[in-house]
């Protein structure tokens, strides 16, 4: 029997499956990378229709453009993330934004709805005892499944599979909808310039040789950094992963013997993740049904009292800006969002927190936004008012830019603020230093 055939009834059409979104629900989306646009795209139709007055959209990290104008008071969205298209938004209030940096196994966090009136997923084709795969990301959507009271499934046929908690029965769906691949809106991301790939293989490297040891179980963030990090690892031996988003070059790591993980606290011979991303096809296809591949719910795998059970836990994660005492601002320049806060926080903690660990935050020396055309300084004498910290300098071990690695753990102000001067662009070494002196008696 086909896929849709083990549906049964339960497989119908698009605006069938829409038909159970009123006026007034509360409809949760499954997050980033396993967006379900055939769905999403389906309902913003329907918006714009007429059909649906108003509705709440929770969408984590959503790559959809829920704020466009022609939903203006028809559809508030609810994100912990300033996506691409939504970042306007956020800045003038029409994106409801959640500093969401606290998680909870199996729990949804605060400010987001247990029991919405429908969820939105995309899964993989049942199996032959009715289990479909959420695909490459977990994220929140078992609590969800329990939780909604009406669910709505995509199909996407070739979603791969995983263990852990990567799985759904066919009798927790409510409808299934056919999945129209050349619906799905594709981000476009600018290519990396050749110096920003000579940072990225600067900054790899000397994290890879200086601050990561054989046997370390490592989380690596998404950031253009560190999602980078395990492309540089092929030298190490018995790595472990314990993250929340699976980066690219760990599958190839694993089939090579440099990620056993067999020296981890928990989850011994395990990759554990909640989702992958950054990642190309050839690469979750060596993940499909590998047994080392684990994906489970968001809130387990960034839940604080869980991380800190790692020994020798090493965490890198981009930041934005970092002034001179170490304070790490990842999510935003000064009071206008720009990504989210995700489990960074409390992963750097964590890091900071395990026997024989380390939390280190990457960042490129300067760079140039291409809105101005002038390079800019990422080591700042003090972040810019309104500017969140993401993780307080009191959990930054290390800052690592393309011109070396600031040791902070242990060190007073003054020789925290010599040591990030040090690694500082050369254009603007000089002007920090005076800074420093200023402000710190550096």
């Amino acid at each position: 029997m086909n896929w849709q055939g083990k549906c049964g009834s339960k497989l119908v059409s698009l605006g069938k499956a829409l038909e159970n979104i009123k006026t007034g629900d509360t409809v949760a989306v499954a997050p980033y990378s396993t967006t379900p646009f055939t769905l999403c795209n389906g309902l913003m139709d329907e918006v714009r229709s007429g059909r649906i007055k108003q509705m709440r959209v929770e969408h984590l990290a959503s790559p959809c453009e829920w704020t466009h104008a022609d939903f203006n008071g028809a559809i508030a969205l609810y994100d912990n993330y300033a996506t691409a298209p939504n970042r306007a938004a956020c800045h003038v209030g029409e994106m409801n934004y959640l500093p969401i940096g606290m998680w909870e196994s199996h729990l949804l966090p605060a400010g987001l709805t247990a029991e919405p009136d429908v969820f939105l997923v995309p899964v993989s084709p049942p199996d032959d005892r009715g289990y479909c795969s959420f695909g490459t990301g977990v994220w929140m959507s078992p609590g969800l499944v329990r939780g909604a009271k009406i669910v709505i499934a995509e199909v996407v046929e070739d979603f791969i599979r995983t263990h852990g908690e990567n799985y759904v029965h066919i009798d927790e769906i409510d409808y299934f909808v056919e999945s129209q691949p050349q619906l799905a809106n594709a981000l476009e991301v600018p290519g990396p310039t050749e110096e920003e790939v000579a940072q990225v293989e600067a900054i790899c490297t000397m994290v890879g040789v200086e601050l990561i040891n054989d046997g370390d179980t490592l989380q690596m963030g998404v950031g253009t950094v560190s999602a980078s990090l395990g492309r540089f690892l092929d030298f190490r031996n018995d790595l472990g992963i314990q993250t929340e988003l699976v980066t690219g070059g760990v599958a190839e790591l694993v089939e090579n013997g440099n990620i056993t993980g067999l020296r981890k606290s928990i989850h011994v011979g395990k990759v554990v993740g909640s989702a992958l991303v950054a990642m190309p096809r050839e690469e979750l296809l060596m993940i499909h049904e590998n047994p080392v591949f684990e994906l489970y719910d968001f809130g387990y795998t960034d839940d604080l009292r869980r991380l800190i059970q790692l020994d020798n836990f090493v965490t890198v994660n981009n930041a934005l800006v970092v002034d001179l005492t170490g304070q790490v601002a990842a999510e935003a320049f000064n009071h206008r969002m720009y990504t989210g806060v995700g489990g960074q926080t409390v992963f750097m903690i964590a890091g900071a927190y395990s026997r024989g660990g380390k939390s280190v935050s990457v960042v490129p020396s300067s760079s140039v936004p291409s809105t101005t055309g002038t390079r800019v300084t990422r080591i700042v004498p003090t972040l810019e008012p309104g500017t969140p910290v993401t993780v307080p300098r009191t959990f930054v071990d290390f800052v690592v830019t393309e011109f070396g690695i600031a040791e902070l753990k242990g060190k007073t102000v003054v020789e925290r603020v010599h040591a990030l001067c040090d690694i500082a662009h050369p254009d603007f070494q000089d002007e920090l230093r005076t800074q420093g002196r200023k402000l710190y008696g550096a």
